[in-house]
C-alpha cells in the first residue's frame, strides 16, 4: 500500500479484528494457496477459529489512499468458493457473510448453497468488481440471481453509485430485504422495511489508515443483528466498532 511492503489483509483479516473486539462467538473460513499458508497463521494468531482450504491461487491486490479515496490494482483473483466447499466451511451457522473481493469469488450456485438454512450477508464487491487483472473496475454487469440468495448486501458509497442505490427507489430495486451503505466519515445508510436511515459515523480524531473498515463494518454490523439489535441499532455499532479501529491504528 503506498509504495509500503505487503502485508496481510481482506474480509477474514479484518473480520476477525471487529469480533476479536466485540468479543463475539463466531468462525472464518478461508482459502488460498498453500506457498501463502503463512497468511492463515497470522489470522489465526488474532484468536478467532479460523478453517483454511487450499486454493490455486491468492487474492492479491495493491493500492493506496488519498483521503478516503482508493485506487487499487488488482494482480490476482482469487479461487472461487465451490457450493460444496463452502456449506461444508459454513456448517450449522445460522448466519454467514461472504467477504467477496471479486465477483468471481461466490457465484449463484454457492450462494444458493450457503443460503440453504442460513441467512446470507453478502459485500457489494461481490457484485460490482469486475474479475479480472489490471486496475480495478466497478459496474453493474452482474447475474440478478445472486440477490436471490442474499438476507444483507453491504455496499460501499462507490459500489452503490454504480447499481444506482444511492436513493430509495434504487435501493428498493435491488429487491435485498436489507441494505447498508457505507460512505466513509459521512456515516451509512440503512434500508430495511421500506424505509430509509442515515447513521452518523464515530469519530476518529487524526488520519487513520481506513483499509479493513468496511470489513469490519460489514461484520460488526451482521453481529449487532445476530445479538438482536434492528439494523439501525447495528449500524450504530458497527460504526463503533470501527471507528476504535481506526483509533487504534494512529
Amino acid at each position: 500500500m503506498n509504495g509500503g511492503r505487503p502485508r496481510v489483509g481482506g474480509g477474514p483479516f479484518y473480520a476477525a479484528q471487529a469480533l476479536r473486539l466485540m468479543g463475539f462467538p463466531a468462525r472464518i473460513a478461508t482459502k488460498c494457496a498453500p506457498s501463502d499458508r503463512d497468511l492463515v497463521r497470522r489470522l489465526t494468531a488474532l484468536g478467532i477459529p479460523v478453517s483454511w482450504r487450499p486454493a490455486a491461487s491468492t487474492a492479491t491486490f495493491a493500492f493506496s489512499y488519498d483521503g478516503d479515496d482508493r485506487r487499487m490494482t488488482v494482480e490476482m483473483l482469487g479461487e472461487p468458493w465451490g457450493a460444496r466447499e463452502a456449506a461444508e466451511a459454513a456448517g450449522d451457522a445460522g448466519w454467514v457473510h461472504a467477504a467477496a473481493l471479486a465477483r468471481s469469488d461466490f457465484p449463484v450456485e454457492t450462494l444458493a448453497a450457503l443460503a440453504r438454512g442460513r441467512r446470507v450477508s453478502l459485500d457489494g464487491q461481490g457484485l460490482t468488481r469486475a474479475p479480472r487483472t489490471g486496475p480495478l473496475e466497478l459496474d453493474g454487469d452482474f447475474d440478478r440471481n445472486l440477490l436471490r440468495h442474499v438476507r444483507v448486501l453491504k455496499l460501499a458509497e462507490e459500489e452503490a453509485a454504480v447499481l444506482g442505490a444511492l436513493d430509495e427507489e434504487g435501493l428498493r430495486a435491488l429487491g435485498v430485504p436489507e441494505i447498508v451503505v457505507t460512505r466513509g466519515a459521512r456515516g451509512s445508510l440503512v434500508w430495511w422495511r421500506g424505509r430509509l436511515d442515515v447513521v452518523a459515523a464515530e469519530p476518529v480524531a487524526g488520519t487513520a489508515d481506513p483499509t479493513g473498515a468496511g470489513d469490519a463494518f460489514a461484520v460488526a454490523y451482521l453481529a449487532a443483528r445476530v445479538l438482536g439489535n434492528d439494523p439501525r441499532g447495528a449500524a450504530r455499532r458497527a460504526s463503533s466498532v470501527v471507528g476504535t479501529l481506526l483509533s487504534r491504528r494512529r
